[in-house]
């Protein structure tokens, strides 16, 4: 169990929802990154926003500047907090005024533009979280050894191989835990060996796991408020590229190495990949843990109905309607419709936004639209499908993943191999991808 620190402490905890998106894209195409569906029934930004929560931090803000509609409308009905809190939770989009008219242009731009929002709260220190990743991390002991540690700052970091360091900030540190050297995404023909973890942090070589010999930031920060926003005088945007390499080299910064699950969810083929993981049997992440939750928005929608049907590792959200299906290794979205004889293998199918009446059913038939969902006799494999897509019947999508190329199709994507189902899309009855 997580032990909370006191709702009425003094952090500031600033979730920063990324830029375009470009690598998740076309799930990007109409919301902002943090607002991506997950795990069936929640958000990217549930993650962060949980954790904090979870830890006594209730004063947040998330930074974001584009597609930001959705992420607003979720935000708003989901976390809300009580007269009884000092708690809040609310979005900061890029907005122009008399000091600055750009866009963010980094992590640390994006922050400094928001300075004169976060001063009011008064803050004796800022709790810096990305808005892409999955993780369930005691927030308040990271905290906690900040304080104790002494230092103007701390970086929350994992154990990485050495293929997995050219995409990370890869840091050394002292026998006191301060770190001494920062590379930011070092290429595999650099020589970085000097950096590997020492004995004295690991002294249980077991804890590394196969290959995981360096020390990589996670983009998880904690600052003290005047250390944070004397580094952000300056003409540095982003945190890992200039702002943590230069504050290293002034002050003494602090690691606090973190051994649990960590996913950076920031390609197709790894949300992709992190979501199917969550139907296994012993998934990398557990969202059964009472004391330490994962929330998101209070649907009230009625329990998932599965009639006649064949599931093997599955998970599913709330309002389904499922009839005579085979699925497997799947995750299904709610108020997801699954007609008569349709099959899906490895497939997240986000759901829909709202159900359909019998009158728009009608209407849409007579047109020749299909109804929301999958529908009959229709096969799908290997392939992510959007929120409010229309799939008709006897469809075949990804009968054969190895003959897939990638690419940008009429109303279908593949990005590493797997098929993406835009949201809203239509498939027409009978389309063979």
């Amino acid at each position: 169990m997580y032990m909370n620190i006191r709702d009425d402490n003094d952090v500031l905890t600033i979730v920063l929802g990324g830029g375009k998106g470009t690598r998740l894209f076309p799930l990007t195409m109409n919301r902002a990154k943090p607002a991506v569906p997950f795990g069936a029934k929640y958000r990217l930004v549930d993650i962060p926003l949980s954790n904090s929560i979870v830890a006594g931090f209730k004063k947040i803000y998330v930074l974001t500047q584009f597609n930001s509609a959705s992420l607003h409308l979720h935000i708003a009905n989901t976390y809300m907090f009580d007269s009884f809190t000092r708690g809040f939770c609310e979005i900061l989009a890029a907005e122009q005024t008399f000091d600055h008219g750009g866009w963010y242009e980094g992590t640390g731009d994006a922050v400094r533009k928001n300075l004169i929002h976060f001063r009011v709260q008064q803050p004796s220190h800022y709790l810096i979280l990305s808005g892409d990743q999955l993780y369930r991390m005691d927030l308040a002991d990271f905290y906690r050894k900040h304080l104790e540690s002494g230092c103007a700052a701390s970086v929350a970091t994992t154990t990485v191989t050495r293929e997995q360091a050219v995409a990370l900030g890869i840091l050394t540190v002292d026998s006191a835990g301060r770190i001494t050297e920062f590379t930011e995404k070092p290429p595999i023909e650099q020589d970085i060996s000097h950096m590997r973890i020492p004995a004295h942090l690991h002294p249980n070589k077991e804890q590394l796991g196969e290959g995981r010999e360096y020390l990589a930031s996670m983009g998880i920060y904690c600052f003290n408020a005047d250390v944070m926003e004397h580094a952000l005088d300056s003409s540095f945007t982003d945190f890992g590229k200039e702002i943590i390499p230069d504050l290293i080299g002034n002050a003494p910064v602090n690691a606090y190495v973190y051994t649990g699950f960590w996913e950076d969810i920031g390609t197709i083929k790894s949300f992709y990949e992190t979501n199917l993981d969550l139907a296994s049997i012993s998934p990398s992440f557990n969202f059964y843990l009472e004391n330490s939750p994962i929330f998101t928005h209070k649907r009230d929608l009625p329990a998932s109905k599965f009639t006649y049907c064949v599931l093997q590792n599955v998970l599913t959200a709330d309002g389904c309607i499922v009839t005579n299906s085979k699925i497997s290794d799947s995750l299904i979205g709610i108020r997801t419709t699954i007609e008569s004889g349709a099959e899906l293998n490895g497939v997240f199918c986000m759901g829909a936004d709202y159900y359909e009446s019998e009158e728009e059913r009608s209407i849409n038939a007579e047109k020749g639209i299909p109804n929301f969902g999958i529908g009959r006799e229709t096969h799908i494999n290997h392939a992510i499908v959007d929120k409010n897509t229309r799939i008709g019947d006897g469809c075949v999508i990804g009968r054969d993943p190895t003959l897939l190329k990638d690419g940008d199709f009429d109303n279908y994507y593949v990005r590493d191999g797997i098929i993406v189902i835009p949201k809203n899309a239509v498939i027409p009855a009978g389309t063979v991808i």
